[in-house]
């Protein structure tokens, strides 16, 4: 990382000396300078909604295009930064190809010409002129006709005569961004508010900066957005990084010690009830499942909440721990909840708990509540749940939201994918009359345990990492951009012997809708010119009835279900014994690997197709990683080594920048945060000698907390 054109101190100088003068910490980005309403839902599709958020979105990295050099003096192939008079620019469309460019002639100080392209923005010909002068930053190339230079689609600021280059050249910072918004406007809005950092509240007390050696918010937002060298940039990132996990540290103790104040009805433990549930099962319980389910039962014996994650891989037999503690519960008189996050999971869940459980416990009666049920049985539902006659209430996420009494709830269990928050928390525990709820969760794909350890550290853990024995391993395949018509000739032949099919489309980071207008194509060319012998099924994440389009699939009426990775979670579809995954270089090895684990779920050999859109040896050998392990705690550390933790977990889920989530990836620096947020609750339990810190925990505590 180099220095900025002139100098960083000089550039700063000519900073805007105030924000906008409307403009606060909470104001909506749609008052940014020059800020269209298309704009505006870009930011927000970024998660920047306020001043505030786009003061606290630190670029990712930077571009150095060095202080301003003469045309003779340019490298090719070398970014560079020149400073230039326009002598002649038009807009043209090229001949083969029919392109819109504009080009252009331009010579510095000295005299030396070059030509500059701009493709598809022939619109800089009516906004630039023969005599402005210009800061121009990109890629030196060699010219195409001749033996001089040329820049294509360079980064361009139009300057006054005598005057430096204040937003181009020099370092340039990288956002996050979605299509058709550039880093360099992201920049200019930063610019423009960059005096309102002084007024953002620091979160991190005083005593620990010292103790640290760590940069106040305002200095480390100025850095961090304009900074005079690489390691400038490097100490901003660390500041904030380190502020994001002391306030998880800080929430996770902070629900910790409410737990420990908080009391629960003991489910104390019964030989003879987990011996007949054992009995009833059909199959041994794995080594990890019986570890976690006596891990389930020692919580549940005590007055204090359990507060536990089943952290298990795809497959390893989470429902069944859960159904092992909801016998034990139903034997002490009490009540359990399970949900799920769609009402065709919660039909799963409703049929696998009723197996696990009603054949040896006759007096245990499981029931669904979800928005499907007609009136009649809706309120025969409600009633049993009322009175005590259902022991286990399954049913999606409104189930606690929705006026639904339990006579006695004990447990409650569930999905990762369920961030639990105060306002749930509440609502389940007004629910029990026998003190709060013991609670359970389950992830979705396993989780890397530093990274479980940081991101549920108010919970306790629980390992699944063994597969139930009988299960036939899924046939994964890498299958090259020229082979494709040989997974094509996959799916036919396992539909002809009547199985079924998952085709999954490429996963597309701009937008549910684009994905699903993707989906839409895909379905059809598939549909008119691939498989037009075969029935196809479509389901998005836009449709408003995904479960009937998947009950129609698991009930065979298609034969084949093109989707987006909507299928991801949970779906049970024993008969399915292909996963093709459309560019499947686009999706993270965990995510890939939760796919795979929709199919193989029945004695039927299985396959998972991975069809590469990208040939480069770097993603076929990632694939190919998928191809040789079936181990998914393996897979989800390479992918956390590889795409970096906010890839493997999704940060919005989390609501952590990714400074935060590069930090989990130090086992050094997770350790030096939880010591110091011990260290502060040591001090003060409750915070309150440091309410920003408290404030912070608070918001973190909603965001993350499952319990």
């Amino acid at each position: 990382m180099g220095q900025r054109p002139g100098s960083a101190a000089g550039r700063r100088e000519r900073a805007p000396a105030r924000a906008a003068s409307s403009l606060r910490l909470d104001s909506p980005v749609t008052g940014l300078p020059r800020a269209t309403a298309t704009d505006v839902r870009r930011l927000h599709r970024i998660g920047l909604r306020t001043v505030r958020d786009l003061l606290l979105n630190l670029p990712f990295g930077w571009e150095s295009f060095g202080a301003p050099t003469p045309i003779a003096g340019l490298v090719v192939g070398v970014q560079a930064t020149v400073v230039v008079s326009v002598v002649d620019i038009a807009a043209r469309r090229t001949r083969l190809k029919g392109m819109l460019l504009t080009e252009a002639v331009v010579a510095d100080d000295g005299g030396s010409r070059m030509k500059v392209l701009w493709f598809n923005q022939p619109y800089l010909a009516g906004q630039l002129r023969a005599g402005d002068r210009l800061a121009l930053a990109g890629t030196v190339r060699g010219s195409r006709y001749g033996r001089g230079v040329e820049m294509q689609n360079p980064h361009h600021e139009r300057i006054g005569d005598g005057e430096g280059p204040r937003r181009v050249g020099g370092l340039m910072p990288k956002y996050h961004v979605t299509e058709k918004l550039s880093s360099a406007r992201v920049a200019r809005w930063v610019e423009a508010v960059l005096p309102l950092a002084d007024e953002l509240e620091d979160e991190i007390p005083e005593v620990t900066r010292r103790r640290h050696h760590l940069l106040t918010l305002a200095e480390a937002v100025r850095q961090g957005h304009r900074p005079a060298s690489e390691a400038d940039w490097q100490a901003a990132r660390h500041r904030m990084g380190f502020a994001e996990l002391l306030e998880l540290q800080a929430a996770f103790l902070m629900g910790r010690r409410r737990i420990a104040l908080e009391r629960a009805t003991p489910i104390p433990y019964r030989q003879e009830v987990i011996d007949a549930f054992k009995a009833g099962l059909g199959f041994q319980l794995t080594g990890a499942q019986r570890r976690a389910t006596w891990d389930v039962y020692k919580d549940m014996s005590q007055e204090v909440p359990m507060n536990r994650l089943l952290n298990g891989d795809v497959g390893s037999g989470k429902t069944a721990v859960a159904a092992a503690s909801a016998a034990m519960a139903h034997a002490a008189g009490l009540q359990t909840v399970v949900m799920a996050p769609t009402e065709i999971l919660a039909r799963q869940h409703l049929s696998r708990f009723r197996a696990y459980l009603e054949p040896s416990f006759p007096g245990l009666s499981v029931e669904l509540l979800v928005s499907g049920l007609g009136a009649a049985e809706r309120r025969r539902v409600r009633m049993a749940a009322a009175s005590g006659h259902c022991a286990l209430l399954v049913g999606t996420h409104a189930l606690i939201e929705e006026d639904v009494e339990l006579a006695g709830l004990g447990l409650a269990v569930v999905d990762e994918q369920h961030r639990f928050g105060t306002r749930q928390r509440e609502l389940l525990r007004q629910k029990s009359a026998a003190g709060r709820p013991h609670f359970l969760a389950m992830t979705a794909t396993p989780i890397p345990r530093s990274l479980a350890l940081a991101l549920y550290g108010e919970m306790k853990l629980s390992v699944m990492d063994e597969m139930p024995p009988g299960r036939t391993p899924v046939d994964t395949r890498v299958v090259a951009p020229d082979d494709r018509q040989r997974a094509y000739d996959l799916v036919r032949q396992e539909v002809r012997q009547g199985r079924q099919a998952f085709v999954i489309c490429p996963l597309i980071e701009e937008s549910e809708t684009v994905e699903a207008r993707a989906a839409t194509v895909e379905f059809e060319r598939l549909r008119t010119r691939v498989f037009p012998d075969l029935r196809l099924g479509l389901v998005h994440g836009r449709m408003r009835d995904k479960d009937s389009v998947m009950r129609a699939f698991r009930d065979g009426q298609s034969d084949v279900l093109v989707a987006t990775s909507v299928v991801e979670v949970g779906v049970d579809i024993p008969n399915a014994t292909v996963m093709m995954v459309e560019g499947a270089d686009r999706f993270g090895l965990a995510q890939l690997h939760q796919l795979r684990g929709r199919v193989g779920r029945a004695s039927a050999r299985s396959y998972c197709l991975l069809l590469a859109d990208d040939p480069a040896a770097a993603s076929m050998g990632r694939l190919e990683l998928l191809a040789q392990t079936s181990d998914g705690f393996r897979l989800a550390e390479e992918d956390m080594l590889v795409r970096g933790a906010g890839e493997l977990l999704g940060a919005r889920q989390h609501g952590m920048k990714d400074v935060a989530m590069q930090a989990l990836q130090e086992p050094e620096l997770l350790s030096e945060v939880r010591q110091e947020a011990e260290a502060l609750a040591a001090e003060d339990p409750d915070l309150g000698r440091w309410p920003a810190l408290w404030r912070a925990a608070e918001r973190r505590l909603e965001q993350t907390s499952i319990s």
